[in-house]
């Protein structure tokens, strides 16, 4: 009996073996928010082909790794950064997308709150924060990537909430009203978008005020988390 398994597991590894072999990696969107706006998180590679030119954070899948394992695995070693959820974006597959081998390349993108994290990327010189309109090109497919990735966060932004993983826990109307500007990439009249999101109720306002760019100060707003997942979950339109 066991003679004629492994009989057969020759037979399939000689099979095998007559196919192409590629490399899969992984590549890392990092997206972020400050009070200046969106931002991407890059870094410059240290290895041949582009050595010294800015890529997305990348690496390849090891044989006991599922993609996501492979997604954390290399977002921790070249950032530091650990417990980013990230979301599978798209596959990129062009034949001489990297110069040095075949290789087929899975996108992952993720929303963080950059002050979160700014400790641990400050111990990682490699990786730094980009504006969007001041970032470098890229290697490769890597801004392709990137300009996939705004386009389903957009479409994320106009039917899901969006912000609960960039702001901080205490913000403003006016800074969740950047973020979306940020995000849609235009401006949004304030009354609209105020209707909007109240009519939503996934905010709660505090008592507390910001003081820090007037007298008067803002209000502070928390979301509520509870109420917050479940309209991810239903969706809506946001369209102003």
């Amino acid at each position: 009996m066991n003679k004629l398994i492994n009989k057969k597991k020759k037979v399939q590894l000689h099979r095998y073996s007559k196919e192409d072999k590629v490399l899969v990696a992984v590549d890392c969107i990092i997206f972020g928010f400050d009070k200046e706006g969106l931002k991407i998180l890059l870094i410059k590679r240290d290895f041949e082909p582009k050595k010294g030119e800015w890529s997305l954070m990348g690496g390849f899948l090891k044989r006991q790794e599922t993609l996501n394992d492979a997604a954390n695995r290399v977002l921790k070693k070249l950032t530091g950064l650990e417990e980013v959820y990230m979301e599978q974006l798209l596959s990129y597959s062009e034949i001489d997308r990297d110069p040095e081998e075949r290789t087929l390349s899975v996108a992952f993108f993720a929303l963080i709150n950059i002050a979160n994290y700014d400790l641990k990327l400050n111990k990682e010189n490699a990786a730094q924060w980009f504006s969007l309109a001041e970032a470098p090109t890229p290697i490769f497919d890597h801004q392709q990537m990137i300009n996939e990735a705004l386009v389903t966060l957009k479409r994320k932004a106009l039917s899901k909430p969006i912000g609960f993983e960039l702001l901080p826990n205490k913000f403003t109307m006016r800074q969740l009203q950047n973020l979306y500007e940020s995000i849609l990439s235009q401006k949004l009249d304030k009354r609209n978008f105020i209707s909007k999101i109240n009519a939503l109720k996934i905010l709660t306002r505090l008592e507390e005020k910001d003081k820090s760019t007037s007298k008067k100060g803002a209000y502070l707003y928390q979301f509520d988390e509870e109420k917050y997942h479940l309209k991810k979950e239903d969706g809506f339109s946001f369209r102003i």
